[in-house]
């Protein structure tokens, strides 16, 4: 067991007065888990997979459903990474105004690819879609502070800063030395369509959540508690309509289709 996984514990008990204020500014908990992750990321570096199983506890999901989410923002590293992040845009304003040149430069001068980190743990870097700071282009980020109009000149001297430790932004939490690189492969049992780690050994096929997982049934449940009262279909999910709403689009609509 790492160092990091024993601390895990201690670490879970200090965040949890946070997460329980976190939790407590929704009507629904699950309407947390975003804010709370990026809670555990800040502190460990990375989304760990005790960090998921212990969220997916405090606001009644499943690990299956907080790993997906976590895995859908490419904010959410789910391996470890290294204490500066650089990522520079690859959009097309970016691209237009010599993105290309820019990454090569980076790669050559760090001696990584796209989702490396160099051996030393201190660099990883990652091209990007866009950041939206077009009117600046070339730009990134470091550790998610912006970066502008990036030429060879400040490559260079935004290298130097980091490995001299004296870089604006703070250095990220690293509580595990990260790997060559941070990518995440697709699993062979999921390729083949089996399940991600946090649904296998649940009992339904049907119910990638687990069992006690009511997200995927949620909707119907709420169309038949609302019973009489609703008339139509909306683009809402089961929202309430008077009968002379419903009545008023269907006649339009039947009129449309004349």
């Amino acid at each position: 067991m790492t160092r990091r996984r024993q601390a895990f514990p201690a670490l879970l008990e200090r965040l949890r007065p946070e997460c329980e204020a976190i939790v407590a500014r929704y009507e629904q908990k699950h309407s947390a888990l975003l804010p709370i992750m990026h809670v555990f990321q800040q502190h460990e570096g990375f989304v760990s997979p005790e960090a998921i199983g212990a969220v997916a506890k405090m606001l009644e999901l499943t690990p299956a459903v907080v790993e997906s989410t976590v895995s859908f923002y490419t904010l959410f590293f789910r391996k470890p990474v290294g204490k500066y992040v650089v990522q520079v845009c690859r959009g097309l304003a970016c691209t237009i105004n010599g993105a290309e040149d820019v990454m090569r430069m980076f790669r050559e001068k760090i001696g990584v690819g796209h989702l490396e980190t160099t051996a030393d743990g201190l660099i990883s870097y990652e091209e990007v879609e866009c950041l939206a700071a077009c009117d600046r282009a070339t730009c990134g980020q470091v550790n998610l502070e912006y970066v502008y109009d990036l030429d060879e000149k400040q490559i260079d001297a935004l290298l130097a800063a980091i490995r001299a430790g004296t870089y604006a932004a703070a250095p990220m939490a690293q509580t595990e030395k990260p790997e060559r690189t941070w990518s995440v492969s697709q699993g062979a049992s999921v390729a083949n369509g089996g399940k991600s780690p946090g649904a296998r050994g649940v009992q339904s096929p049907d119910n990638a959540g687990g069992i006690g997982d009511r997200s995927g049934v949620i909707m119907l449940d709420r169309i038949v508690d609302l019973g009489p009262s609703f008339y139509g279909a909306t683009h809402e999910r089961a929202v309430r309509e008077s009968r002379d709403v419903v009545e008023l689009v269907e006649e339009e609509n039947a009129h449309a289709n004349r």
